[in-house]
């Protein structure tokens, strides 16, 4: 770090997102304003001259008419996070790390790598790793009607409520090894949520070419166990992650299944939400699909 603090800084900022605080540093001050389209939706400066994590970004110069290039490198503390010598790289570094810290470190809220969409004021949750299809599905449920709130993380506070976590849409045309590209949910025809919601559904689900939506019900205990294998805080604070994951499950179902295209299976989910929903109000427990497609296991 003493080596990196002698690098003549030209420019900093120290913001906060979900009570963590961070530090940027920039070798160019023009940088700083490349820098705000990457940080966490809903962050604010703050004066606090201690952070949790400290992010030092060192833009190259050069192009291809240059006889001399030198590489960006992004370091966050003391770990060398990127080098090369395409600037786009750095700030993409910068966005993920910067998303896995704060997921990781916010003191007050549970971050569960998740797709989430409201819809007549309960949130449907779904939850899976990176190219399992989360981020198409969500694309498809906002298209359908439902309103925007991440395809990146489900943030949960102490009562199981979601909170917005509006990033512009991470999507690919088609094949996975191609680049992704960022969507504002307006191109959609969609708008982000601005106030918590209570989970309604919990869907485990991946795309299978050709499959069918039957989906089976799961209990409660079991659909927060999934939350929990995509929890990030979880081994840092598990008492507080578990109580979260229990209240979000508690108010809601449970379902899992393969599915299909994702445009024709948003329709079933959001009915599959609506059917909770008037169970609920009903005072009758348990969920199944319009079409009567939940099978109990």
């Amino acid at each position: 770090m003493e080596k990196l603090d002698r690098l003549g800084w030209a420019a900093g900022r120290a913001i906060s997102a979900f009570g963590v605080r961070v530090g940027i540093r920039v070798n160019r001050a023009d940088v700083l304003d490349r820098i705000d389209p990457h940080l966490p939706p809903g962050w604010v400066p703050t004066g606090s001259r201690v952070v949790d994590r400290l992010y030092s970004v060192i833009l190259g110069s050069g192009g291809p008419g240059l006889a001399v290039r030198r590489y960006s490198l992004l370091y966050g503390d003391v770990m060398q996070l990127a080098r090369t010598m395409n600037p786009a790289e750095v700030f993409a570094a910068l966005a993920s790390d910067l998303s896995l810290s704060v997921a990781a470190l916010a003191p007050r809220r549970v971050f569960v790598h998740a797709g989430v969409v409201g819809w007549r004021g309960r949130a449907l949750v779904l939850p899976g790793r990176t190219f399992t299809g989360k981020s198409t599905l969500v694309a498809a449920l906002v298209r359908a009607g439902a309103t925007y709130y991440s395809d990146e993380w489900a943030v949960l506070d102490r009562r199981g409520w979601v909170h917005p976590y509006p990033r512009p849409l991470s999507l690919r045309t088609s094949q996975v090894s191609e680049p992704e590209t960022r969507v504002p949910v307006e191109a959609l025809a969609g708008g982000p949520g601005a106030r918590p919601l209570p989970v309604g559904l919990v869907v485990l689900t991946r795309f299978r070419p050709g499959a069918q939506w039957r989906p089976r019900r799961l209990s409660l205990g079991v659909g927060a166990l999934a939350l929990l294998a995509h929890t990030v805080p979880a081994r840092r604070d598990p008492i507080r992650v578990l109580a979260a994951l229990r209240s979000a499950v508690a108010q809601g179902a449970v379902l899992r299944g393969a599915r299909g295209d994702a445009d024709r299976v948003a329709p079933a989910l959001l009915a599959a939400l609506d059917g909770q929903r008037h169970r609920r109000l009903n005072g009758y427990g348990g969920t199944e699909s319009a079409a009567g497609a939940v099978h109990r296991r």
